[in-house]
């Protein structure tokens, strides 16, 4: 396997990024941060990836930032982290705004950042090992990764402060049971589903689902009818799109349409 911190495939029109550092449980260091900037800029500017996988190698997903690189920087912890949240950030802000949908396959255990990566997908599909903790307070440390942005809006404010300020782990079952994650996925089984999901989601009206991608995350900073007016504005642009000619040039022909080549 390579030794690079960052696995990166292309096939199909599926960019699938894999965490590689399994010996260190996935934690993230600096160049493993940079390769996350290098190829969240690949997948939001080569139209030829329609949809983007993302998942760890080995037993755990992620464990969060490289506690170990944080002890020896010593006196330098601060600007270390400064460094290394920073970067990370670039890249989860530029996986965000994409107008291609974004798949997590969390594959095990997942803490501090790696919480933050776990639940930063459209659609999150997870192991039954799988099992989440925000593990910042257990340092001295607070949130990172847009992680207390997002998880309020996934599960609710109290629900959300009880896993940050308490640092309780949520079980598989409890993670979807509250939206965490979208479902879970027999440990054996969810690779064969990550696959199926992402073929689904390259296969879909991209550019739409980029836009819808796009709704999503201003909504919750919109009034009503602001949002109704971003609302109105984006469907007649996909209107005019050649996804919108396929998609009802194939309802009326009684046919699968073909996104794929809308372009």
């Amino acid at each position: 396997m390579s030794d690079s911190p960052l696995l990166i495939d292309v096939i199909d029109e599926v960019a699938w990024l894999t965490l590689n550092r399994p010996e260190a449980g996935n934690a993230i260091d600096l160049p493993m941060a940079r390769a996350l900037v290098e190829a969240s800029i690949r997948c939001q500017t080569d139209a030829s990836i329609r949809c983007v996988v993302l998942t760890g190698s080995g037993r755990l997903f992620c464990t969060g930032g490289d506690v170990g690189l944080f002890a020896s920087a010593g006196d330098q912890v601060s600007a270390l982290l400064s460094e290394l949240a920073g970067t990370l950030h670039m890249a989860l802000a530029r996986f965000a705004r994409m107008a291609k949908p974004l798949l997590v396959l969390v594959n095990g255990p997942a803490a501090g950042a790696g919480l933050s990566l776990a639940i930063c997908g459209d659609v999150v599909l997870a192991s039954r090992s799988a099992h989440f903790t925000a593990a910042y307070g257990t340092l001295g440390l607070t949130p990172d990764g847009g992680v207390s942005w997002v998880l309020p809006r996934l599960v609710g404010l109290r629900k959300a402060q009880e896993i940050l300020l308490t640092n309780r782990r949520i079980k598989a079952d409890e993670a979807e049971a509250i939206g965490l994650v979208t479902r879970l996925v027999d440990g054996g089984d969810l690779l064969e589903e990550g696959r199926a999901t992402a073929e689904q989601l390259a296969g879909s009206a991209v550019a739409a689902v980029g836009a819808a991608r796009a709704l999503l995350q201003d909504s919750f900073s919109s009034g009503y009818e602001t949002q109704l007016e971003r609302e109105a504005r984006a469907i007649s642009a996909a209107g005019g799109g050649l996804e919108c000619r396929e998609g009802l040039a194939a309802f009326f022909d009684k046919r699968v349409p073909d996104f794929k080549g809308a372009r």
